[in-house]
């Protein structure tokens, strides 16, 4: 990516255009726990993690949970 664009990007939503897709990953797939019964691994396709342990690893550094306890505690506090 352009160094340019980059600044940009940096200057108007305050993250590298790396950390804002990864956000807008991790938000989908919480989205998704929290809406759907798919498998971790399907979500994690469909987010474009590409397989469960990335979206594993992203979800619990973004979060600090993993999407399965995610998961738990949203469906806990729905019921």
């Amino acid at each position: 990516m352009c160094a340019a664009l980059a600044r940009r990007f940096r200057d108007r939503t305050g993250t590298s255009p790396q950390q804002w897709l990864l956000q807008q990953r991790t938000d989908h797939a919480r989205l998704l726990l929290e809406s759907t019964d798919e498998t971790v691994d399907r979500i994690a396709r469909d987010t474009g993690f590409g397989s469960a342990v990335s979206l594993r690893h992203h979800f619990h550094r973004m979060l600090g949970t993993s999407p399965a306890a995610h998961r738990a505690q949203f469906r806990g506090a729905a019921h």
